[in-house]
């Protein structure tokens, strides 16, 4: 009789509750780690975003890498630098689509300073002012591989050939803002003889 609650509790029921309070009692001890049932999931490294995992060897540069050679040097880049690109249809679309992605955000889709971003940021010089037109095409590669005042480096997310399609991109949205006499009149002459479309 005086296991009697045992049986109406059950042999189980009862190990069950033994195997909890010693797993409990195990568990408040501090003197051993705990088990970690997939310990890499813990201990992994924590990435922020835009880091890269791995940083590479000291002292090496990745394959396709070939040094900007007019670093820190404008004037230099401004007289050597000549664009290799000639200004095709193909050239002039990708010079576009350069333009478009990183350009008019700040320079605005006519190269005019009034992109998006000018409420929040003082306004970044027009593209198609005779200052900027005077400029060599050496000098504005430069610029974008470099960086101005607040305008960042853009080598790392557009590639030297895309620079020099965007630079041609730039002389066609300064010769559309100021055409020549000649090119007005003949500008006239087409609109004449297509009727005015």
């Amino acid at each position: 009789m005086k296991f009697a609650w045992l049986n109406k509790m059950g042999v189980g029921t009862l190990l069950l509750s033994l195997s909890f309070f010693f797993f409990l009692f195990i568990s408040c001890e501090k003197e051993r780690p705990t088990v970690e049932y997939m310990p890499d999931m813990a201990d992994q490294a924590s990435i922020k975003a835009q880091e890269t995992m791995r940083l590479p060897p000291p002292e090496t540069v990745k394959q396709d890498f070939v040094p900007y050679p007019y670093k820190g040097n404008r004037e230099e880049a401004e007289i050597n630098l000549k664009n290799p690109l000639h200004p095709t249809l193909k050239a002039l679309k990708a010079g576009q689509t350069v333009f478009d992605t990183f350009c008019a955000v700040c320079h605005g889709p006519t190269g005019l300073g009034n992109g998006s971003i000018v409420p929040k940021f003082p306004r970044p010089p027009t593209l198609t002012s005779e200052k900027v037109r005077q400029w060599s095409d050496g000098r504005i590669f430069h610029v974008i591989t470099e960086g101005q005042n607040l305008m960042p480096s853009y080598a790392s997310q557009i590639s030297p050939e895309d620079r020099w399609a965007a630079i041609h991109y730039v002389r066609v949205l300064q010769k559309g803002a100021n055409p020549s006499p000649e090119e007005i009149e003949k500008a006239k002459g087409l609109t004449q003889k297509t009727g005015g479309q």
